[in-house]
């Protein structure tokens, strides 16, 4: 019975009856016991061929990879010709399909290795990387010498003695470890499978060139190559040496990217293990969490209470100098991330002679992850899990990525970099993010081109212009107004004090000072309220593209608009729950937060009973647009037709602000 499914499958192959072809060998392969049989054998090469037919090129690349490891040579062999079929099927189909290509391609330089000016955006390297070490080296062994000197106070000489050693010996050990835990996760979060420069080739030529070239030029040992099977194109470098560095890409960097662009990628991958800065992030993230560690330790220590209270107080100002610094630990870090993303770009355009290649490839990278994601009801766990070590921000790449879905012509598509590189929230906003924004990125790889004495891709002269002749003083007023008024809760609260201690003063009632305090507060609050989430009765109608060209859109002030579209899945990433969603128009993709009056848990109920029939549904939405690296929607109303769901942002502010003054105006009464 099973060699007839053979017979039959094989039979319908010939005729290209492709999925009777797939039922038919599917079902001899998986129930054939005798895995050893060429018979099986047959059935395998067969099911692959009619993968490949059916239109089902990754179960076709996926057996075909299990054949590359068959011990007989022919299969061997004929696996890896198979799999350089495919891949280049799989390329060229996907590209044909792709209507997103850039209506004109810039070249490239005619030579490589020319020596270019880093740009003034991008600070030196080396000082970063030096500065940002040391500041978390001392950080460290201050705390540890503050922690040990807490527990053994008469001895402060041993306490400096031991936490210099543990700080040597943890970070020593974690430094050296760290490439095999990564690999762990890698393979367990991810299924990452380790290749040779052969299978690179067939998917990249240029890409393995590249990788060669550079080894040989810096001779630098050969990395581990790692491809995931994910869609999303990413790419990112891991490791302590040189010696041991990785460096992984998606599958869907082959599907989304041209062979140059591939280039380009490797190159920027290539140039963080020549900067060695892949393992001082390393080693500065591994700092980061020390002081963290630290900081939960010594507030349990706390918690567990002492009758000593010089004790208490050690452990109290102790606690407190470890979170501050784990707070500018991670802000030190975030800037040596930023730094190090321009020098990686910076190497790959001398050593590829290609800016243009890598300012493609990051406006085709963010295209792809926008791309899977309107696929896809759930976010990418991969994108979320490998964010800081990526390319490219993931949440950043929803601005060019939506772009470039609807136009391929740069200059339609440097309109959105205007943002990026005009509007002083950019600035302020950049600060939170593991990499530079996209447009000034793009701006430094355009200088890069324009000293090779080739076209840029990207105009970014003329994008510079159009910026130019925007209203500065406009933008800077509304910065500055929107900084102090979404603070108005503090200032209220301050100025409450203030008030609150003068009449405590004079009238030596204590309670007067929390009186005033609550109600600076809560007034404050509300105000603040009010105006980040202003009237929404005459939203206009609009669309993505229009809203992401605002060069004046904040993260504060939201815009009412009337957004139409379909809700394409969640926004919380690996999150079954989540309340956020994914809506996309004609023109983009957007997030949309939804925020319940019973606040988490109404959220949380929201996501669990409701998220899941809505997706999938045109919808009509009002909300407040705002843009910060990521744009996104605070949900005001959405409808289907047939269901209403309304969202209140502004109801937890407004009730606790409310409370609050009210708590401040009874306070003297109470305790007149």
């Amino acid at each position: 019975m099973s060699l007839n499914l053979l017979n039959d499958g094989q039979k319908a192959l010939q005729k290209q009856q492709y999925p009777e072809a797939v039922a038919l060998l599917a079902n001899f392969c998986q129930n054939y016991e005798d895995r050893q049989s060429p018979f099986y054998l047959q059935g395998l090469i067969a099911l692959a061929r009619a993968y490949r037919g059916n239109g089902q090129q990754e179960k076709a690349i996926t057996l075909a990879q299990t054949l590359v490891k068959h011990s007989n040579t022919e299969i061997r062999e004929w696996a890896q010709t198979f799999l350089s079929v495919v891949s280049k099927d799989t390329i060229a189909s996907r590209q044909e399909d792709n209507s997103h290509q850039f209506h004109q391609i810039a070249g490239r330089a005619k030579q490589t290795g020319i020596k270019l000016m880093m740009p003034k955006i991008a600070d030196s390297l080396k000082f970063a990387s030096g500065f940002t070490i040391i500041l978390l080296l001392g950080m460290v062994l201050a705390l540890c010498f503050g922690l040990f000197f807490i527990v053994d106070s008469k001895n402060p000489g041993l306490g400096l003695m031991i936490s210099i050693a543990v700080t040597l010996v943890f970070n020593g050990v974690t430094f050296f470890l760290s490439p095999l835990i990564m690999d762990l996760t890698q393979q367990w979060l991810y299924k990452t499978r380790w290749v040779n420069l052969a299978e690179i080739k067939r998917q990249s030529p240029e890409a393995a060139e590249v990788i060669l070239r550079i080894c040989r030029e810096r001779k630098l040992s050969h990395p581990r190559l790692g491809i995931i099977d994910d869609q999303n194109p990413t790419a990112f470098t891991y490791g302590s040496f040189p010696s041991n560095a990785r460096v992984v890409v998606s599958q869907g960097l082959f599907t989304y990217l041209d062979d140059d662009e591939i280039a380009a990628v490797y190159a920027h991958e290539l140039g963080h293990i020549v900067h060695w800065d892949f393992a001082i992030m390393t080693l500065a993230s591994t700092l980061v969490q020390i002081t963290y560690l630290i900081y939960l330790f010594v507030r349990e220590l706390g918690r567990k209470g002492d009758d000593d209270n010089k004790l208490k107080d050690g452990i109290k100002f102790a606690s407190i100098a470890a979170y501050i610094f784990y707070v500018i630990g991670t802000y030190l870090m975030l800037y040596l991330s930023r730094t190090r993303e321009y020098y990686a770009d910076h190497f790959a355009a001398e050593i590829t002679g290609n800016p243009n290649g890598l300012s493609r490839a990051l406006i085709k990278i963010a295209y792809g992850i926008t791309e899977e994601s309107s696929k896809n009801p759930e976010p990418s766990r991969l994108m979320e899990g490998t964010r800081a070590l990526g390319i490219c921000d993931v949440k950043g790449a929803a601005s060019a990525g939506t772009i470039y879905q609807i136009t391929s012509d740069s200059q339609r598509l440097g309109k959105v970099f205007i943002w990026d590189l005009f509007n002083p929230w950019a600035k302020l906003t950049e600060l939170n993010s593991t990499h530079p924004l996209t447009g000034k990125r793009i701006q430094a790889l355009c200088t890069y081109a324009e000293q090779m004495g080739i076209d840029s891709q990207f105009n970014m002269s003329s994008i510079i212009k159009e910026g130019n002749k925007l209203n500065r003083n406009k933008l800077l007023n509304n910065f500055i107004f929107e900084l102090i008024l979404s603070n108005s809760h503090i200032i209220g609260g301050l100025l409450g004090l203030i008030f609150g201690i003068i009449l405590t003063n004079t009238t030596n009632n204590i309670f007067l000072l929390f009186s005033f305090l609550a109600f600076g507060f809560g007034l404050g609050l509300i105000l603040k309220t009010i105006f980040i989430y202003p009237d929404f009765q005459k939203s206009p109608d609009s669309d993505i593209f229009t809203l992401m060209c605002d060069p004046y859109s904040s993260p504060v002030r939201g815009k009412p608009v009337r957004l139409k579209g379909k809700l394409i899945g969640r926004g919380d990433a690996g999150y079954a729950f989540g309340s956020d969603l994914k809506l996309q128009d004609r023109t983009g993709m957007i997030f949309v937060r939804y925020a319940s009056r019973f606040g988490a848990i109404g959220n949380f109920f929201f996501g669990a009973t409701q998220v899941k029939d809505l997706i999938d549904n045109s919808v009509g939405t009002v909300g407040w647009f705002r843009r910060g690296v990521a744009p996104w929607l605070d949900l005001i109303e959405l409808s289907t037709g047939e269901k209403t769901v309304k969202s209140y942002h502004r109801f937890g502010s407004l009730v606790t602000g409310a409370i609050i003054i009210i708590i401040g105006l009874i306070l003297p009464l109470i305790f007149h």
